[in-house]
């Protein structure tokens, strides 16, 4: 048990090697372990923890034991000597075992974290590229739409320059036409002046003519 201890320990050490430095087993690795945390995986590896802190507390209450009998004892036996080193040599290989496989889960947990936020960050610079286009385009229909509307604000001005002369050349043709109107009434009322005078004169005219037709026919009789 003890050279299995030794050999997963070793090979713990490795991966912690290889995953803290930037080497081609790193990804390899990264993928291996993605891979024993999908289906079956985290079972079997529980299961395999809980059984190395079983033989853990075991193998220190066996310790327990013996340094409990020394002292009731008070000498101390070869044998337990050597079951004491045995034991200790195991704790302290399962209790490394342990600690290195905690050690390698949260590497490989913040490794993926970093990997995860890296893609984050990758998108979220495409996107900051993306706005900044988007932005480009925007400053280029701003400047379109001001230039756009200073070109309409001096076509109103011409518009309000034209109304305003228009106006004035239809104030001026009011004026001509009340000008006109008033004229024409003082020629209308000169005009019926006229004809009551005209009217005078015929009924004057009519009247002399009727004497002269009277004078004359005396005359004949």
């Amino acid at each position: 048990m003890q050279q299995l201890l030794f050999a997963v320990v070793f090979f713990e050490v490795v991966v912690i090697m290889a995953l803290s430095f930037k080497t081609p087993m790193r990804k390899l690795l990264i993928m291996s372990l993605d891979r024993s945390k999908r289906g079956r995986g985290p079972v079997v590896i529980q299961t395999v923890s809980a059984t190395v802190i079983v033989l853990l507390v075991t193998s220190v209450y066996n310790m327990m034991a013996i340094q409990k009998r020394w002292i009731e004892d008070g000498a101390v036996n070869p044998t337990d000597e050597v079951i004491m080193a045995k034991h200790l040599l195991e704790s302290t290989l399962m209790g490394g075992f342990l600690f290195l496989g905690l050690m390698i889960d949260r590497l490989h947990h913040y490794m993926r974290e970093l990997r995860i936020r890296r893609k984050n960050m990758e998108v979220i610079k495409k996107e900051g590229a993306l706005l900044e286009g988007v932005k480009a385009r925007g400053l280029d229909e701003v400047k379109n739409l001001m230039e756009e509307i200073t070109s309409l604000r001096k076509r109103q001005e011409q518009l309000d320059s034209e109304l305003e002369a228009r106006s004035k050349e239809i104030r001026t043709e009011k004026t001509s036409a009340v000008a006109l109107q008033k004229q024409s009434e003082g020629f209308l009322i000169e005009f019926n002046r006229l004809l009551e005078e005209n009217q005078v004169l015929r009924d004057q005219l009519h009247a002399v003519d009727s004497k002269l037709s009277r004078s004359s026919s005396k005359k004949n009789t």
